[in-house]
């Protein structure tokens, strides 16, 4: 069932948004060589803590730790660890905030050290990918719309789109329905309502779309062993068009 939200749940999942983005802003601080993402892990878990709030994901279907942090060829879902990042690694790490109830999810892609032009294009139209799609997340528009418009752009820019994991409705559990695929037909699928809560995250690859699974898994990597990069936000269909709630740039 998809479920529309009350104004009181989305004030509290807003709440959440501004503390994740907060959090992320002070991870951006940690991304440099010889970091390790256990550290990053750990960071985050304590700031949350600080903060009075939760990893949601920790404990979720088994899954150990307070976020997903997924390196260079790892789409999605890798696992904290303690080898030491190097200058030029790209780090996405992925939470969800469980605070006072309200739920928040978002996904950062980061550059250890500084980026080369060709690093730097990725996250570039990784991230404009992300934002093209929510500017279709419209009352009255449909999930394909969204889908279409992210698909559209990355290949036009000589990117493929992750097809095997999509965004979700969120709150109050982690993964609700609808399912926001990164690709598709404009035009098709689920029509948007106000009041929806929905995450969009594209991932997005330097070669060929498609995945593979380690043994844990858990971990998503690239076919080809491509770089991947992503980028997520928590947004609200609204009749004023769509809000985001982990927005970085509103604090």
């Amino acid at each position: 069932m998809i479920t529309r939200k009350s104004t009181r749940e989305i004030t509290m999942m807003k709440e959440a948004g501004t503390l994740l983005a907060s959090c992320h802003k002070e991870i951006a601080k940690l991304m440099k060589p010889g970091i390790t993402t256990t550290e990053i892990d750990q960071f985050v878990e304590n700031f949350l803590a600080e903060h009075g709030a939760i990893p949601e994901q920790k404990g979720y279907n088994g899954y150990k730790y307070a976020t997903c942090a997924s390196v260079n060829d790892e789409i999605c879902h890798g696992f904290p660890r303690d080898e030491k990042l190097q200058a030029g690694d790209i780090v996405t790490i992925d939470m969800v905030v469980n605070l006072n109830g309200g739920l928040a999810d978002s996904a950062w892609t980061y550059v250890v050290g500084d980026a080369d032009e060709k690093t730097q294009r990725l996250l570039d139209v990784t991230k404009t990918s992300l934002y093209k799609g929510i500017e279709q997340a419209q009352v009255g528009n449909r999930i394909g719309d969204i889908g279409h418009a992210i698909q559209t752009y990355a290949e036009s820019e000589g990117y493929s789109v992750v097809r095997d994991f999509t965004g979700h409705g969120i709150g109050p559990s982690i993964h609700e329905k609808p399912h926001i695929p990164h690709y598709g037909e404009a035009g098709k699928g689920l029509r948007l309502k106000e009041g929806m809560v929905v995450t969009i995250e594209p991932m997005i690859n330097e070669g060929a779309w498609q995945s593979k699974m380690d043994m844990n898994n858990w971990t998503a990597r690239t076919i080809d062993g491509s770089r991947s990069a992503q980028f997520e936000h928590t947004i609200v269909i609204t009749k004023n068009g769509p809000l985001i709630l982990t927005d970085q740039d509103d604090e």
